[in-house]
């Protein structure tokens, strides 16, 4: 494997695989946008409620796919995303964007959940990379004002997780069923991180820029923990850390995010604080890996569990993570770790016969189709990006 190779390879992943599955199986013509859900077997389930993390996440994809790719059919899915984002998910009274929609476009939950709002920027400003569209501009600047006027904590530094509809405080701000009930999070914080790097490319505001950099260094200076390289996962209201959960594809994840934000910011200072950081969390991250490749999911070192499986959107980090070392730093090794997790993929994770990627491969080498081919948190940016990063860093 070289990486023309790999580049040629991910280019046909993403062409002939993930993105068709998405725009044949995917779109709503009933109701408009996209469906919530097709089940791990493929079975389409039109009458699922609709996330507002997949539609952005599917506006972001298509978005970058057409910036690169220039083909009208991601315009049009992209276009189509972007209308029922801004027609649907975004709250006209109060701000943000609601959590989900039923199957028919109506709001469902309406709580605030800044992760949400977060990937919304994402996918507008992507959108307005790619086609220099006004609109969706106008729309993610909104929305980072509402992220900075209600979640900001301007006291204690960092982003509350969620609000009510009215931006009010809620009892229960969990992402998911498996997070910590905590104000401040890392994953949040690295999905602010994520859409602040992407709008500044856009749209050079000072205030932007001012936070971007703080986000960066909440991330050296709070997040990480500076003894293990790993980043802790859930904070109360004053950063302290009672939880010690490792999350692998986090770590990889965040050690290029947090680079490519620095290298936007092109602040030189910065980044010679920020790049030993970024091979420090990776090296972390490395201690997920296993012999074939792969990276496996998380581990709590006080209650010696850990879970192995192998996910599929902590695969795409780990081959993103690993090249970003190759290309920076100039490691070899990192690049043959990417290698071989690719190798795992293609091996086990792509679906050959139905499209897309299953969710995860289990300890035991079993392919699970229990959880969502498509869904509420399966969507195609992890892999359409790793395709998409491969292809722009070796164009």
């Amino acid at each position: 494997m070289d990486v023309k190779n790999m580049r040629k390879e991910m280019e046909e992943e993403l062409t002939a695989n993930i993105l068709p599955f998405w725009m044949n199986r995917m779109t709503d013509e009933a109701n408009g946008g996209f469906y919530g859900r097709i089940t791990g077997t493929g079975i389409l389930m039109p009458e699922t409620e609709k996330g507002a993390v997949l539609n952005a996440r599917i506006l972001w994809t298509f978005s970058a796919a057409y910036r690169l790719l220039k083909k009208e059919e991601y315009l049009s899915a992209a276009t189509r995303a972007k209308r029922y984002v801004i027609d649907h998910f975004y709250d006209r009274e109060f701000g943000g964007v609601y959590w989900s929609l039923d199957c028919e476009g109506r709001p469902l939950d309406t709580k605030k959940q800044i992760y949400a709002i977060g990937f919304a920027i994402y996918g507008l400003s992507e959108y307005h990379r790619a086609t220099g569209d006004a609109e969706a501009l106008e729309y993610a600047v909104r929305l980072f004002e509402d992220i900075e006027k209600h979640s900001f904590d301007s006291v204690k530094n960092g982003y509350c997780e969620a609000l009510t509809r009215q931006w009010g405080e809620i009892a229960d701000m969990r992402l998911s069923d498996k997070d910590e009930n905590e104000r401040k999070t890392m994953n949040t914080h690295l999905h602010i991180l994520e859409p602040y790097t992407n709008l500044y490319r856009v749209w050079k505001d000072d205030r932007l820029k001012k936070q971007l950099r703080n986000l960066i260094e909440l991330f050296t200076d709070r997040i990480l923990n500076p003894e293990t390289g790993h980043l802790e996962l859930f904070f109360d209201d004053n950063w302290r850390s009672k939880y010690r959960i490792v999350s692998y594809g986090h770590d990889i994840e965040a050690s290029w995010l947090i680079h490519e934000a620095a290298l936007i910011l092109a602040d030189k200072t910065l980044l010679e604080k920020v790049e030993p950081l970024v091979e420090f969390i990776a090296a972390a991250a490395g201690e997920g890996l296993t012999p074939d490749g792969a990276m496996i999911y998380e581990t709590f070192p006080d209650r010696q569990k850990t879970d192995t499986d192998r996910h599929w959107w902590v695969q795409a980090e780990n081959v993103v993570g690993h090249v970003n070392l190759y290309q920076h730093f100039e490691d070899e090794v990192a690049l043959q770790k990417a290698f071989r997790c690719w190798d795992f993929i293609k091996r086990h994770l792509i679906d050959k016969k139905n499209g897309e990627w299953h969710w995860s491969v289990r300890a035991d080498g079993t392919v699970n189709t229990e959880d969502d081919k498509a869904g509420f948190w399966k969507c195609p940016y992890h892999n359409g990006r790793m395709c998409m990063e491969i292809m722009e860093r070796f164009s």
